[in-house]
């Protein structure tokens, strides 16, 4: 709530300082009982949905009176909501994209182990080996860059999401705006607002005042 502090007239009084002469009252001084107002403001625009509060009523601090109209906020933020979830799925599952060369890999070195033996009793040639070898690297190399590639993918749309929660905390913060909370103690001295009322931020709601705390102002 914005607020405006005032200093207000709570009640006035004369203060008798009393002299006696010749049966006469004389006032020596006169003042007044002063308590610190406070406007509480609108936070949010839109139509007012509920203000239960009257003039001369007691409130307590942190107590919800109302609340303006959200709908429009909120189905904004459940429109960016379900662009982040569409955004969030384009992101491609690393393990299960690297898995056929993953496999590929591992049987290509299941073939050189046996190519291996092979070739030490006789029954392969050396060039059988190298050529088991050389497909292995082009392998290794094929999964290198593909994870690199998905990673790249992975983490761009993960920074597109970004802008798109913080507008998401942005319209969380203007929703709790749009309930109206009372800051403060004390008692209601003026209403400017009604249900049903179009109210914009800014625009004052209602004044308010701790009448248990008052000063005296002696002049």
């Amino acid at each position: 709530m914005y607020k405006i502090k005032t200093i207000g007239l709570a009640a006035g009084i004369a203060i008798l300082l009393t002299a006696c002469n010749n049966n006469k009252v004389s006032f020596d001084a006169s003042g007044s009982f002063e308590a610190e107002e406070t406007i509480i403001s609108s936070e949010a625009t839109g139509t007012i949905k509920r203000f239960e509060i009257e003039e001369g009523q007691t409130l307590e601090a942190g107590q919800n009176i109302g609340y303006i109209d959200s709908l429009q906020l909120y189905l904004k933020k459940k429109q960016l909501e379900a662009q982040v979830i569409a955004i969030l799925g384009k992101k491609p599952n690393i393990s299960v994209q690297l898995s056929a060369l993953q496999t590929q890999l591992k049987t290509a070195e299941k073939e050189k182990t046996r190519v291996a033996n092979l070739v030490k009793g006789d029954a392969a040639t050396p060039k059988q080996l190298d050529d088991i070898n050389a497909q292995i690297e082009v392998l290794k190399k094929q999964i290198e860059a593909q994870q690199s590639t998905l990673s790249i993918s992975s983490e761009g749309l993960g920074k597109d999401v970004v802008p798109l929660q913080v507008q998401i905390e942005q319209l969380n913060d203007q929703l709790a705006k749009c309930n109206i909370i009372n800051p403060t103690n004390g008692t209601v001295l003026t209403k400017y607002a009604e249900t049903n009322e179009m109210t914009a931020v800014g625009k004052p709601l209602y004044k308010i005042a701790d009448l248990t705390n008052i000063i005296l102002r002696a002049y």
